[in-house]
């Protein structure tokens, strides 16, 4: 996926709930704008908590700040663990015409639930700021889907430890095979760096027309395809910190890093940004894209459920959040891509991409494709 100097993606263990202050109220508990009316929009998130603390500390404060009479809550699905569930409660509340519980969804799931027809189909004079967005990033979040932020895995190494680090995937493999011990990456089904490294040397043995529909639908009978990167992932265990050893979560990779115990893993770039800027992680840590292939990316999406009572206030914010103010906001705090062009946001802001290759970011596997290469990864690569 080509994808203008503005943007990029992202991702997923336990379910929480998580309001804000004063959005006790329902969505459908006030219609006008009377004194006293209330409009509430519920987000649902099925991600990781640096998306849980951007909508509760920023995007809905902010929000509800510039439109009285408006509340934000939020309900978290950490890692998405429940998005099988979420997405028959999707199914159903469309079925029934009823109420899902839900006005607007931020997931990875949005595309699926897009062509699904779970979503209310996105009206492009309603959200104005789409025309502002690469065509072909829109259309792959369907007809539903609302691009909204962007993020891409690169590869994080320690300078003290690392002067050079790989260019590409064989440059990489070769590295963990001569530095024992010395680089992780977090099981796929617990986060997209992860998943990510996991899907990109996979991908080293797919040919490039059998990945193209791995990555836009499901056939089970493609999966064959991946036999020789399992073969080789698993070959990497005896390499892989303290004999392969896979932490539980992105941000566990992150800890490594900043301990010291690891000098090299794929990582995500917003959290990785972040990590070093709040000093989390040591500023000896950078970070990098390799390539032949290149770590995944792309965009995130909002979604509208179709059967939502309050569709009008949940595009409102949804318009609100790809304001250029909203978007400032996602590159301070998650330092995540801008959805909108770069140009639109001040430039202290434009020089967070110098390293980040947001022009040439490819797309994961489809959904339920990525759902069966996890399961596969459980069976086929921890042990011996």
């Amino acid at each position: 996926m080509k994808l203008r100097p503005a943007f990029g993606v992202v991702a997923v263990v336990a379910a929480a709930a998580l309001t804000l202050t004063g959005c006790a109220q329902s969505s459908t508990a006030a219609k006008g704008g009377g004194a006293g009316d209330v409009k509430t929009v519920r987000v649902f998130i099925s991600g990781d908590t640096n998306i849980q603390k951007l909508w509760v500390s920023d995007l809905g404060p902010a929000f509800e700040k510039a439109n009285p009479g408006y509340k934000v809550q939020i309900t978290l699905d950490l890692h998405g663990e429940h998005d099988a569930q979420t997405m028959a409660k999707l199914s159903a509340s469309v079925a029934q015409k009823k109420d899902p519980g839900f006005d607007l969804v931020d997931g990875g799931f949005v595309p699926k639930a897009s062509a699904a027809n779970f979503l209310d189909p996105v009206d492009p004079s309603k959200v104005s700021a789409l025309s502002d967005i690469p065509a072909d990033v829109v259309k792959a979040g369907g007809t539903g889907g609302i691009p909204y932020r962007g993020s891409s895995v690169l590869l994080a190494y320690d300078t003290k430890t690392v002067p050079a680090p790989p260019k590409t995937l064989d440059d990489l493999l070769a590295w963990i095979k001569a530095n024992p011990g010395k680089f992780t990456y977090n099981s796929p089904k617990s986060g997209g760096s992860g998943g990510s490294f996991v899907a990109t040397v996979l991908d080293k043995y797919v040919p490039a027309d059998t990945r193209q529909k791995m990555t836009v639908g499901y056939d089970k009978g493609l999966e064959s395809n991946w036999d020789q990167g399992f073969a080789t992932l698993h070959g990497l265990n005896p390499y892989v910190y303290q004999k392969g050893v896979y932490p539980n979560g992105n941000q566990q990779v992150l800890d490594l890093l900043a301990s010291g115990q690891i000098s090299m893993a794929p990582v995500w770039s917003d959290m990785f940004t972040t990590a070093v800027a709040n000093g989390a992680v040591p500023s000896t840590v950078k970070a990098t894209q390799i390539s032949d292939p290149s770590f995944t990316g792309g965009a995130a999406y909002l979604g509208v459920p179709a059967s939502s009572p309050s569709k009008d206030a949940a595009v409102k914010l949804a318009n609100f959040v790809l304001e250029p103010a909203q978007q400032a906001l996602i590159v301070k705090d998650i330092s995540g891509y801008p959805a909108i062009s770069l140009d639109k946001l001040p430039q202290e802001l434009q020089g967070k991409f110098a390293n980040a290759d947001t022009n040439n970011l490819r797309k994961g596997y489809f959904d339920s494709m990525t759902k069966d290469l996890n399961n596969l990864w459980d069976q086929k690569v921890p042990g011996k």
